[in-house]
């Protein structure tokens, strides 16, 4: 069976034109029955004045005392019923016969309607009946003799008919003034309908359902956590993935942001209105790679999508991506050092040097030999080996001293998580050591790590020649954000530092180092649970 579909638009024009004119027609209505009852009311009070009026005139009172009552009472009503306006004005005597009518005829005849309530309870009466001349808004009332007698009735009426008329046009009146409103709320609902339509895009409600439903879905499909923030920095909306993630109430739905760093990089977004990519993050004790997403409205910051990966899962996809990096940056890095190298070696023997270009070519093997020897035989953990290693081949890279104290041993085994961490720690302070001994000595800039698992800890000492770092700043470089270098994703390094240093349950101390610099001096313990406690 084919089914109307009714359109949004259409149906609220219908209903706002519906509930206008509903509210027209009742509000109508109910004018209507006050004014018929304003009407009547107003013409029985009027029935009655005109009634006393008469039966207290007293042309008509000397009237009964003639011998034909008629003759002077019935000019007298008239004129009374003239300058009134009432349809009837009649006089009759306290035995019902009439002194006066508007039809002559009926003069002399009994009244139509009983006035046993005016000549036996002498008080004035309002009533509607029928009459001779037809339903009338009645008014009757005593006529007093001298004596203090009743001597008559005074009746007076004005005609339903008549009446009715004049509602007629009051009515009317009523009807034309109701079409203002709702000609003017047609109009109003057909543009609050546009207007309104025009807000939601053009859609249908249904339309809108399937693709809230459909959005819902979408985010939920998301392998990232996918977080919407509004521009007071609340968090409107999260999916799936971030709801899972962020368990411990980090982020929550209508909670504010209050990690200082990543308020920055929103006000970053809504005063650029540019998305930040790749940016690091470092949310109670995770590190998270971010990216925000300007949600833009008439070119105006409405909020801004966050997309969230741990670094833990970003590892865990790039590991053999990763380790070709690494590979490829110590490659080249040697491979610089190796140019040079060779050069001087291939002009040693242009100029028939032959002697001096053996020695540089014994004592880089031995170099290279002993480096790698020293470091097999003093550390047994392979990750931290490797970091090492790679930290020299990018010393040289640098033009920076990378010196190992050759007393340095490491026995100790770690686990693989354990072993991530400390790795993330030792490789952050070596390379900013190394960035600070360059940018202030240039070439000459120096680095000497020493470590030691003697005894029941793990202990690092990584000193430099650099500027050093102030007493006052040894909390503050801790904190995240914060960073002397210029460039995007700066300030996350010494905060991860601190961190896993935290969930190895391991201590930091700084102080100045006898080269000049700084001194940094890592100490663990050997059996280290990554939850942050010491295994028994």
């Amino acid at each position: 069976m084919f089914k109307i579909r009714v359109n949004l638009l259409t149906q609220m024009t219908l209903l706002i034109i519906f509930v206008v004119f509903i509210s027209t027609l009742l509000v109508s209505i109910l004018f209507s029955t006050l004014l018929e009852d304003i009407v009547e009311n107003h013409m029985g009070k009027q029935a009655m004045t005109v009634a006393k009026l008469a039966a207290q005139n007293p042309t008509i009172i000397q009237g009964f005392n003639d011998e034909q009552p008629s003759k002077v009472i019935q000019p007298a009503s008239e004129r009374i019923r003239q300058t009134t306006g009432a349809d009837y004005v009649t006089i009759a005597n306290n035995k019902g016969l009439r002194y006066s009518h508007p039809n002559p005829e009926y003069i002399g005849k009994p009244t139509a309607t009983s006035n046993d309530a005016v000549l036996n309870e002498h008080k004035a009466i309002i009533y509607q009946g029928n009459g001779i001349s037809g339903p009338a808004i009645k008014a009757k009332a005593p006529i007093w003799n001298d004596k203090g007698e009743v001597i008559g009735v005074s009746s007076v009426g004005f005609l339903v008919e008549n009446v009715q008329d004049q509602l007629s046009n009051y009515k009317m009146k009523i009807i034309h003034l109701s079409l203002i409103p709702i000609s003017v709320g047609i109009v109003w609902a057909i543009f609050i309908a546009r207007r309104l339509k025009k807000l939601i895009l053009g859609l249908e409600p249904e339309e809108i359902s399937f693709l809230f439903q459909e959005r819902e879905a979408t985010l939920d499909a998301i392998r990232y956590a996918t977080i919407t923030i509004n521009i007071e920095k609340q968090v409107t909306s999260m999916n799936k993935r971030a709801r899972e993630l962020f368990q411990d109430h980090q982020l929550m739905v209508g909670k504010r942001i209050v990690n200082g760093h990543l308020e920055k990089l929103i006000k970053i977004v809504i005063s650029t209105k540019e998305g930040q990519f790749n940016r690091k993050l470092l949310l109670g004790q995770q590190l998270y790679i971010l990216d925000l997403s300007p949600i833009l409205n008439h070119k105006d910051v409405r909020g801004i999508v966050l997309t969230i990966r741990t670094v833990s899962e970003i590892e865990q996809l790039t590991d053999e991506f990763s380790e070709i990096k690494a590979f490829s940056e110590n490659m080249r890095a040697q491979n610089h050092e190796f140019l040079n190298k060779l050069n001087t070696i291939y002009g040693l023997l242009s100029l028939k040097q032959y002697d001096r270009a053996m020695n540089i070519i014994s004592s880089e093997v031995r170099e290279r030999q002993d480096i790698i020897s020293f470091l097999m035989s003093s550390v047994k953990d392979p990750l931290i080996a490797a970091c090492l290693l790679g930290k020299i081949n990018r010393s040289k890279e640098l033009q920076v001293i990378l010196e190992i104290e050759q007393e340095s041993n490491l026995n100790s085994s770690l686990k693989p998580e354990d072993s991530h961490h400390l790795v993330s720690v030792i490789g952050n302070i070596i390379d900013n050591a190394m960035e600070a001994a360059r940018q202030k000595n240039k070439n000459k800039g120096k680095v000497k790590v020493s470590f030691t698992d003697l005894g029941n800890e793990i202990i690092f000492d990584i000193e430099d020649n650099g500027p050093g770092i102030p007493h006052a700043m040894e909390d503050i470089i801790f904190t995240d954000g914060y960073t002397t270098k210029n460039g995007e994703n700066h300030g996350i390094g010494l905060a991860i530092v601190k961190n896993s240093i935290g969930l190895l349950s391991g201590d930091i101390y700084i102080d100045r180092s006898y080269l000049g610099g700084a001194r940094f001096t890592l100490v663990f313990p050997k059996d280290i649970n990554i939850k942050g406690e010491t295994e028994a």
